[in-house]
């Protein structure tokens, strides 16, 4: 990957990558911490991960959309009704299509910190390139990721067919990967990739994955309306 990317980006990309580690942080402590536990722990890794992409923008909308009532008993396992969801963590479905869209994001966002280096790692590349590898991976991850939390969500009363998780999934990273793959396909063939090694990588790929929210929007309203996907109550 040829570097074509300005210096004074890299102090940039590294100060916002601290905000996001430093946010993300910040959120895991208000969970566990101060006992602000959700339903599931996959709600709860979305919220932190959403970090990980939107910086410290994620604390307003965690603290609007994700912050729960204190809870100071042990977490119940039994399974609970869509009501019993809503009562314990103060939150209700009709939560906005932006917050719907968050698991896709942490979904990509995690594929990205384990697909990039797996993929680096085998050296596989498709006609001399390792981006389209990259690409591929990180999508079927991400697809993996996404389903693997819509059952979990499922599993805790708020039913979505195996089915419909799947289709979901699916549809959402397809949707996600016209912002998020066009964004690196872009930068390569600009010669504007820099390193994974670099922070100005990792940057770039924080603000593909915004990018991606964007494309991925109206699928995710239009599952939202079908009842095929869960916010991140």
């Amino acid at each position: 990957m040829t570097n074509r990317v300005p210096d004074w980006l890299t102090p940039i990309s590294w100060l916002y990558i601290a905000l996001a580690l430093l946010s993300a942080a910040a959120i895991a402590v208000d969970i566990y911490a101060r006992h602000r536990r959700h339903t599931t722990v996959a709600e709860e890794v979305v919220w932190i991960a959403s970090a990980l992409y939107l910086g410290p923008f994620a604390l307003p909308l965690y603290a609007r959309h994700g912050r729960t009532t204190a809870q100071t008993t042990a977490r119940t396992t039994a399974r609970t009704t869509e009501n019993d969801v809503a009562a314990t963590t103060g939150q209700n479905h009709d939560q906005p299509t932006a917050v719907a869209g968050l698991p896709g994001g942490g979904a990509s966002a995690i594929a990205h910190l384990v697909g990039v280096p797996l993929v680096l790692a085998s050296g596989l590349t498709i006609a001399g390139i390792d981006l389209w590898v990259m690409i591929i991976v990180i999508g079927v991850l991400a697809m993996a990721f996404l389903f693997a939390y819509e059952r979990a969500a499922s599993e805790r009363g708020r039913a979505v067919p195996v089915g419909a998780a799947v289709v979901a999934a699916v549809l959402t990273v397809l949707a996600f990967d016209i912002g998020m793959g066009g964004w690196m396909l872009l930068l390569h063939f600009n010669e504007f990739m820099p390193p994974a090694s670099e922070g100005s990588f990792w940057f770039l790929m924080q603000v593909g994955i915004v990018l991606g929210l964007l494309t991925a929007y109206p699928v995710v309203s239009w599952l939202s309306r079908r009842h095929q996907t869960i916010a991140p109550a």
